[in-house]
């Protein structure tokens, strides 16, 4: 699962530059064309809207582990529903809540 989309501070990102961050992978790692980070709907579902299943889930959120440094239990995968939900989860994450 290699991604273009490298490691870093995210404690340096505010809300928006993490949106965009999170955008950016899920673009790449599901492949969708047409859209940029900056155009991605951070309150678009990604399941019942977008489509994705539970396979491609799991491979953005890996990614997310990756790239965000932070643990996603697959328990949680179902408050990932959007782009907003990832950021939050992964700030409380960072925050150790």
């Amino acid at each position: 699962m290699a991604s273009n989309v490298g490691s870093m501070d995210v404690r340096t990102l505010d809300d928006r530059g993490m949106e965009r961050r999170i955008a950016e992978i899920i673009i790449s790692e599901l492949k969708l064309e047409d859209v940029t980070s900056d155009t991605f709907d951070v309150d678009l579902d990604l399941v019942d809207e977008l489509g994705i299943d539970s396979m491609d889930l799991t491979t953005v959120a890996l990614v997310l582990q990756d790239v965000f440094r932070v643990a996603i239990d697959e328990d949680d995968y179902p408050r990932l529903k959007n782009v907003r939900a990832i950021r939050e989860y992964i700030r409380s994450k960072i925050a150790g809540v």
